[in-house]
């Protein structure tokens, strides 16, 4: 019989890679970030990504994957600080966008 304390360490066991994937990911993110700020001319503040949600949605093939937004800052001038969105499901990025002054969103190539 399984003991209390192999179930313990297979729980943090899994604990462990999901963290080490959720820094893989968050590697992508910023990847994503910086190339959507290069490719807009304007300076990625920080450089870093937030995550701000998570959740799991289907992907084309209908399999469940986690779906993560992140969340980071950009300028355009050096004296401003302008939201921006990283979306990613699984290991994808879906999309990077720059949300703009009035609240207008610039999507952006992968």
């Amino acid at each position: 019989m399984i003991s209390l304390e192999w179930l313990l360490v297979a729980a943090l066991g899994l604990l462990a890679m999901q963290w080490w994937d959720g820094l893989q990911k968050r590697e992508l993110a910023l990847q994503a970030a910086q190339r959507a700020c290069v490719q807009a001319g304007v300076q990625l503040l920080d450089a870093s990504v937030a995550l701000r949600k998570l959740g799991l949605r289907r992907d084309e093939k209908q399999r469940m994957r986690l779906y993560r937004e992140f969340a980071f800052e950009y300028s355009s001038s050096g004296e401003d600080r302008q939201p921006g969105r990283v979306y990613m499901l699984g290991a994808r990025v879906l999309s990077a966008s720059l949300i703009q002054a009035g609240g207008s969103v610039l999507p952006l190539r992968r």
